[in-house]
């Protein structure tokens, strides 16, 4: 008789949150990862949960809009159990209007919020003047300002949701038998194995590359400026990023592309002028070939699953992609969106 129910291969958030959400359906998970919790993709410093645009609306869209929504109740119960801060905050997203044919994009969109966010959340358009020297620069001297944007400290919430699906008796090693259901999130490698397989780009890594500064601006919303993340952290820091690298050498180093960056934020955001970086990352992120996570039945292991392709959004949708594996893995509810599944990539 097998000791667990559901196995989960790789402990990144997608990894985590299936384990999380198994967890509370009274499975018994193990993680299995030799490289250990968050210590890829899932470890960066950013960590900005912003939503699309209220328009153009798909089933990507309301995905990720009720995963943000989830987000809130999520943490705090994993924080309460840990003991540990996963530094979530909704505290909304500052972003310059640059031209009058923007401000007026910006503008209708206010309707397309009212309808699509449900009354949960609202996009408006705010004076600069109002956010006094927090305000990223903006040609008009007006902002889209949302509240449905949060933040989250990934280095920090990968702990905190490792803690929790421990305390709650749940496993993760560094190796060990897979028994019971078996889930695959194991990020670039995953995808890549599915390119070689089927001998097409069915995606693979993008690399990112961010830093931390010394200012702190923790109950500040976090800003979009210059087409670069400016997000308050919980502990006095202020994370920018990222770049979008499809060719790189070395995944994990940094370079005068991160300085750009840096760069392209204080441009954006003045007062950031001097603070001092305290930290640089840098990580390939897995970006499927269609930019969308991809879920459900495993395309090349029979009776499996696949987690994967997280991509910029993987934080975000987390608490969604747990909950709707979980229903998938434990109860055969298949409630995932079809733009989501692997034979959208040509398998």
């Amino acid at each position: 008789m097998a000791s667990v129910d559901v196995t989960i291969m790789g402990a990144g958030i997608f990894g985590l949150s299936v384990a999380w959400a198994c967890l509370n359906k009274g499975a018994r998970v193990r993680v299995i990862d030799p490289n250990g919790v968050g210590t890829k993709a899932s470890g960066g410093l950013v960590g900005a949960l912003a939503p699309h645009v209220p328009e153009r609306w798909s089933d990507k869209h309301q995905f990720q809009f009720e995963s943000l929504i989830m987000a809130q109740t999520y943490w705090q119960e994993i924080e309460a159990l840990s003991g540990l801060p996963s530094g979530y905050g909704r505290l909304g997203r500052l972003q310059p209007i640059n031209n009058d044919r923007g401000l007026a994009l910006a503008r209708a969109r206010v309707e397309g919020a009212k309808v699509f966010w449900q009354g949960k959340a609202d996009w408006g358009v705010v004076a600069a003047a109002d956010f006094g020297e927090w305000a990223p620069a903006s040609p008009t001297g007006w902002l889209v300002r949302d509240t449905l944007s949060a933040r989250i400290h990934p280095q920090f919430a990968v702990k905190a949701l490792a803690s929790a699906i421990a305390a709650k008796g749940g496993e993760i090693v560094g190796s060990g038998q897979a028994e019971g259901k078996v889930v695959w999130a194991t990020g670039v490698a995953g995808l890549e194995e599915l390119s070689a397989a089927f001998g097409h780009d069915m995606g693979g890594g993008e690399k990112g590359q961010g830093a931390l500064l010394r200012y702190d601006a923790r109950d500040l919303p976090q800003l979009f400026s210059n087409f670069v993340h400016v997000v308050p952290h919980f502990d006095g820091t202020v994370a920018v990023g990222s770049t979008s690298e499809r060719y790189y050498d070395d995944p994990d180093s940094t370079d005068k592309l991160l300085e750009e960056v840096i760069e392209k934020a204080i441009e954006g955001v003045p007062v950031l002028k001097g603070a001092p970086v305290i930290a640089r990352w840098a990580g390939a992120r897995p970006r499927s070939f269609t930019r969308a996570p991809v879920l459900g039945a495993h395309p090349l292991k029979e009776g499996q699953f696949i987690a994967n392709g997280g991509f910029k959004i993987g934080f975000g949708v987390a608490p969604k992609v747990g909950q709707v594996m979980a229903d998938l893995i434990l109860e055969s509810v298949d409630a995932i969106p079809d733009k989501f599944r692997a034979a959208v990539l040509g398998a």
